[in-house]
């Protein structure tokens, strides 16, 4: 059985750093992988300019990434690269070469998703990320979901000392 995860990373991110705590994204990657034995994740982003380190550590660590364009605004602030409608897209672009998805988001935007993935017998699982902050709108998937919170244990980022 092939399992592709969906990930949105700013959703993932805001949420997780909402919580009080930064997820490593390495551990996360081997979590999806040992705990549902995916075979791709797809990680969409916004593209910023001089992130380009991050992004190179992001794709050895194993996740394709799906960049969206950041804007900035008169004062040269970043706007977010809002990546919803390049998740839904690039989901139904792989949709023939995966026999189950996780969408990972908290984010009610993917409601038609979720309901589509279902329906047809593809939806594995809901990544929330914040169980105390996601849309009400995926209440009706609840038997799918998997809190990434109670996981800070084994996914937070801790600097390593030297």
């Amino acid at each position: 059985m092939k399992i592709y995860a969906f990930i949105d990373s700013q959703n993932l991110n805001l949420a997780i750093r909402g919580a009080g705590w930064r997820l490593d994204f390495r551990k996360f990657y081997v979590y999806l992988s040992e705990k549902y034995k995916i075979d791709k994740a797809f990680l969409f982003i916004g593209y910023y300019q001089g992130n380009e380190g991050l992004y190179k550590n992001l794709q050895q660590m194993g996740y394709i990434l799906i960049f969206k364009p950041t804007l900035q605004d008169r004062d040269g602030c970043i706007i977010k690269g809002n990546c919803d409608a390049e998740l839904v897209l690039h989901c139904m672009i792989e949709y023939k070469n995966f026999d189950k998805a996780i969408v990972v988001s908290g984010d009610g935007d993917f409601y038609c998703l979720v309901e589509y993935l279902e329906k047809n017998n593809k939806l594995l699982k809901i990544g929330i990320p914040n169980k105390y902050k996601y849309s009400s709108l995926f209440m009706p998937f609840a038997k799918y979901f998997f809190f990434i919170n109670y996981f800070r244990y084994f996914l937070e980022y801790k600097k390593e000392r030297h």
